[in-house]
């Protein structure tokens, strides 16, 4: 799971019950000095993650000129859902993310530019399927641009797979104050266990425990078995950037650069960066991502 690295929203956010037609959905509203910003950035967090992931994003972006909201999707701590699997599959989830999109262009009406999605990790499967679900003439795309940050084109690694195929059956057995307990404890006999100040610590375990179990589980399954779609979304002609750190543990850079080339995508590495260049190496990654959009403009 990304870890932000504090949790103390910058002058310029804050936080925003955001109303779709979908229902409501936590997130983090952060704009401009100016108020005019010149384009929009909607950023959409993985598997166990939260609208916080971005938390060290929203100055940096907004510095650069650019709107940001970053969500919970539904399932994800402050949004919550329904003990509906069917709530969680990629479909209604690529449609609360439409609406969502709706949303936010009614923030600031006429001055938001144009409109750019991220997804992070899991999210990339969301953002990628949101895509899908296609445009047409009358009706295009309301995105302007896509970024899949530490995400792959297919399942994760196999060894990821395994974790996350151990959670999925374990959901049913265990609550989630006992899995938080015994993740905790597999990570300590590893020797992986991360010291954590107690607020980051103590936000970790209630964003976990504020799940919906069901999420996780449709959540989890969906990572071992995700097909490759790469060629569909090339097919969609949306300028893409292909973002990660130097190493990933869930996808092998190898794996995304070479989804980045099968897209025609930019392809940027953050150096010093894993898994959540976000949250790792966030003035960086937010660099990459203005140039990106800019270009695009």
């Amino acid at each position: 799971m990304s870890t932000p690295p504090f949790l103390t929203l910058p002058a310029s956010a804050r936080s925003l019950r955001l109303a779709t037609a979908r229902g409501e959905f936590a997130s983090l509203h952060s704009l401009p000095p100016s108020g005019s910003p010149r384009g929009t950035a909607l950023l959409v967090p993985g598997f166990t993650g939260s609208k916080e992931d971005f938390i060290a994003l929203l100055e940096p972006l907004t510095a650069a000129g650019f709107q940001v909201v970053a969500v919970d999707q539904r399932g994800q701590y402050e949004t919550g859902g329904p003990a509906d699997p069917a709530a969680y599959g990629l479909e209604p989830l690529a449609l609360d993310l439409r609406a969502m999109t709706e949303a936010v262009a009614g923030l600031l009406p006429g001055a938001t530019g144009p409109l750019h999605l991220l997804g992070h990790s899991f999210g990339g499967y969301v953002v990628r399927e949101a895509v899908l679900l296609g445009g047409s003439t009358a009706d295009p795309l309301p995105w302007s641009s896509l970024t899949l940050m530490s995400t792959g084109p297919g399942p994760v690694a196999a060894e990821e797979g395994k974790r996350a195929e151990l959670l999925v059956s374990v959901l049913p057995l265990m609550d989630l104050e006992s899995i938080w307990q015994a993740m905790r404890e597999m990570d300590r006999e590893a020797g992986v266990e991360q010291r954590l100040p107690p607020e980051i610590d103590g936000f970790l375990h209630r964003r976990w425990l504020a799940n919906i179990p069901e999420a996780l589980a449709v959540m989890g399954r969906q990572l071992t078995v995700e097909p490759d779609r790469v060629d569909a979304l090339a097919a969609a002609a949306l300028p893409t950037l292909v973002l990660s750190g130097e190493q990933d543990y869930a996808w092998p850079v190898t794996e995304q650069a070479d989804m980045a080339e099968r897209l025609g995508a930019r392809c940027v590495q953050v150096p010093g960066a894993g898994h959540s260049p976000n949250a790792e190496q966030p003035e960086a990654t937010a660099a990459a991502l203005a140039d990106f959009w800019q270009s695009v403009n």
